[in-house]
């Protein structure tokens, strides 16, 4: 995909995806793509995905264009989504676990091929760690994740990130590789301050997965979102979109 050949499989790759692709938020016409990757990593116009109540850091924004499940708790998310008997929050942070995590929220962003695959930041606050972490690159689709006998999101390659902030506490963002993606590239590093929204990086070409872990009572996750994931269906997101409000802005306004 990242051969001059590989440029001929973007136009039926736009075709194949008509109703799915939006050409007009693309950021660059078609000809200034030199190989498929090149397109697959697009940047979008500065407009194209604003952000939900910019001025305000106590509301989370979604971190991908993507398939959003939201649980309140990690028992939620395995009881409704995640099905691998190899699953758990100590899993799938490694080193970067703590208590507040292990009974915390987790939201999981996944990507499909035909997504806008640069993923944002939903919090403002400092990156304070990066982990990667070695592993496969299993498919994330949602058999896949439902698998009884692996786990994805514990057994595939991903890097993990602690973004420490005033609202939210510290949130883990996880980035997690996939089938044929094997390269996640980062655009801000340890010690950076970031504002929600903010570009954080992207996914080469694949299938691949966002998950963000609250602390435990750190953030309210919009209804809907909680609904749809309790019954197991996923929901259609774009960058930007409010995701939930921090819980103590919530009861300091009682």
């Amino acid at each position: 995909m990242n051969t001059v050949e590989s440029v001929k499989d973007i136009p039926p790759f736009i075709k194949f995806f008509k109703d799915q692709l939006k050409m007009d938020d693309v950021k660059y016409p078609l000809d200034h793509f030199k190989t498929f990757n090149e397109f697959f990593i697009r940047e979008l116009k500065p407009d194209a995905r604003p952000v939900a109540f910019p001025g305000r850091d106590d509301v989370a924004v979604c971190a991908a264009d993507c398939r959003l499940m939201a649980f309140e708790s990690v028992e939620d998310s395995m009881r409704f989504w995640i099905k691998g008997r190899k699953f758990s929050i100590e899993g799938l942070l490694g080193t970067e676990v703590t208590t507040s995590f292990i009974n915390g929220s987790l939201v999981i962003f996944r990507l499909a091929p035909q997504d806008y695959h640069r993923f944002h930041f939903p919090v403002t606050g400092r990156v304070a760690s990066s982990v990667h972490i070695p592993g496969c690159l299993y498919t994330v689709n949602p058999i896949a994740v439902n698998s009884k006998y692996c786990n994805v999101f514990t057994e595939n390659k991903r890097v993990v990130t602690i973004i420490s902030t005033e609202e939210f506490g510290k949130v883990a963002f996880v980035a997690v590789g996939a089938t044929m993606v094997g390269s996640i590239t980062f655009s801000k590093k340890e010690g950076d301050f970031v504002k929600k929204g903010d570009e954080f990086g992207y996914f080469s070409f694949g299938g691949s997965t966002v998950i963000c872990v609250f602390e435990k009572d750190a953030i309210k996750f919009d209804e809907d979102l909680v609904k749809n994931s309790g019954r197991s269906l996923e929901t259609l997101v774009t960058v930007g979109m409010t995701l939930g409000v921090a819980r103590n802005k919530m009861e300091s306004a009682c």
